[in-house]
C-alpha cells in the first residue's frame, strides 16, 4: 500500500515509534536516523515522530542504554506510519493489553511495520493473517511454525499492503530508505544513504535493489560520471547540453539516464545538488551568504535567494538564524531530537 505523496512544503509525515525493552539500539537508530537525515537534507520537518513505550516509562535497551520516550502506547492514536520495535522476552513486555491496543491502532495508520521481533507482535495480533512476512534469519523457522497462516519468506524486509516486516537493523535501514523512495522520491533516498556512506540499498525482495552512488558507478557508469561532473562544476555550472557533450553522449540519452535512475531531469538534479551544498554552508558555516551564492554557481544574490526559498521554504538568512538558535538549544541540553 503506497502512502499518499505529500506536496513539498505541506504537512509532515506523522510517525509513531513504539519501542519495547530489550530491543536493539541499532534497530532503533535504523528507524530514527534516516528520518532525521531526511529532515536535514530536505530542509524542513519531512518526518515528525513520537517515541512511545508500553507503559510510558523509559525503555532499557539490550546494550544497557535507557531511552526516554514521549508517552505511553495507548488509544486514541493515529498517523501515517506505526513502527513497532521488539527484541528479547516479548511475552514479558507485551501482553494482551498491548496486543489489543496494537490491533485497534493499526486501523488508523497507513503503514504498520514490525521491526526485528516486532514482526512477532504483528503476528500475535492477527494483523498479518494471510499475508507475506519476514523475521530475523535466526527465527524464520520458528516464526513460520508459530504462524502457519502466514507466507514467511527470507527477504531482508517484506511489504504486503499496509503491513511491513523487517528482520533486523540493517534491513530496517533498507526499509526506511524504501519508504523515503516511495514517499519522497529516489533522489532524497540517495542523499540520505550517502550521508551514512551506505553503498548498497535494497528493495523489499533484494532482487531489484535501489542503490546509492557506489553501486550506480558499476551499474550506470554514465549516470555516475554525469553526477561527478556536476559535483566538480558547482561554481560554474554547465548547461545540460554541455554536460552531455563532455560525456560524449546525446542530451536525450543523458535525460533518459536521469529519468530512469533518479526520476528527475539532469537540470533539476544539478540545481538541487547546488542548493544542497549551499544549504550545508548556510547551516554549518559562517561564510557570507553572497559568497555561498557565488560558490554554488549563482550570479546574483537575488537569484540564489529565490531558488533557495523555493527549495527550503525560507530565505538563507532566516535558515541560518533558525539553525543557530537550534544549535544553542541543543548545547543547553533541552532538545532531544
Amino acid at each position: 500500500m503506497r502512502m499518499k505523496t505529500p506536496v513539498k512544503g505541506r504537512s509532515s509525515i506523522e510517525v509513531v515509534v513504539v519501542v519495547l525493552p530489550e530491543s536493539s539500539i541499532m534497530s532503533l537508530a535504523s528507524v530514527l536516523d534516516p528520518m532525521r537525515a531526511a529532515n536535514r537534507v530536505g530542509g524542513r520537518e519531512v518526518f515528525r515522530w513520537r517515541l512511545l513505550s508500553g507503559d510510558g516509562q523509559a525503555v532499557m535497551l539490550t546494550c544497557g542504554v535507557p531511552i526516554a520516550v514521549n508517552g505511553r502506547f495507548s488509544l486514541p492514536l493515529g498517523g501515517d506510519l506505526l513502527l513497532v520495535i521488539g527484541g528479547f522476552n516479548l511475552q514479558r513486555h507485551a501482553g494482551k493489553r498491548f496486543l489489543a491496543t496494537l490491533q485497534e491502532c493499526a486501523r488508523h495508520f497507513d503503514v504498520v511495520a514490525g521491526i526485528e521481533s516486532g514482526c512477532w507482535l504483528l503476528g500475535r495480533s492477527g494483523l498479518l493473517n494471510g499475508r507475506k512476512a519476514t523475521a530475523h534469519w535466526e527465527e524464520l523457522e520458528d516464526f513460520a511454525r508459530a504462524f502457519p497462516e502466514l507466507e514467511v519468506i527470507g527477504d531482508r524486509f517484506v511489504t504486503d499492503g499496509k503491513y511491513w516486516t523487517s528482520g533486523g537493523a540493517s534491513p530496517t535501514f533498507d526499509m526506511m530508505l524504501h519508504l523515503i523512495t516511495e514517499r519522497l522520491g529516489p533522489a532524497l533516498a540517495l542523499d540520505v544513504a550517502s550521508i551514512f556512506v551506505y553503498d548498497q540499498m535494497h528493495s523489499p525482495t533484494d532482487i531489484q535493489p535501489f542503490v546509492s552512488l557506489g553501486r550506480i558507478e558499476a551499474r550506470d557508469p554514465e549516470l555516475a560520471a554525469a553526477i561527478r561532473l556536476m559535483e566538480r562544476t558547482l561554481e560554474r555550472p554547465m548547461t545540460v547540453a554541455a554536460v552531455a557533450r563532455r560525456l560524449s553522449i546525446s542530451q536525450r540519452k543523458l535525460e533518459t539516464l536521469f529519468a530512469k535512475g533518479l526520476s528527475t531531469s539532469p537540470g533539476a538534479y544539478y540545481l538541487r545538488l547546488r542548493l544542497q551544498v549551499a544549504h550545508r554552508l548556510v547551516r554549518d558555516s559562517g561564510i557570507p551568504i553572497r559568497d555561498i551564492a557565488l560558490r554554488c554557481g549563482f550570479d546574483s544574490l537575488s537569484a540564489f535567494s529565490r531558488a533557495y526559498r523555493r527549495e527550503y521554504q525560507a530565505s538563507p538568512l532566516k535558515m541560518r538564524s533558525a539553525n543557530r538558535a537550534g544549535v544553542a538549544t541543543e548545547k543547553g541540553g533541552e532538545r532531544l531530537s
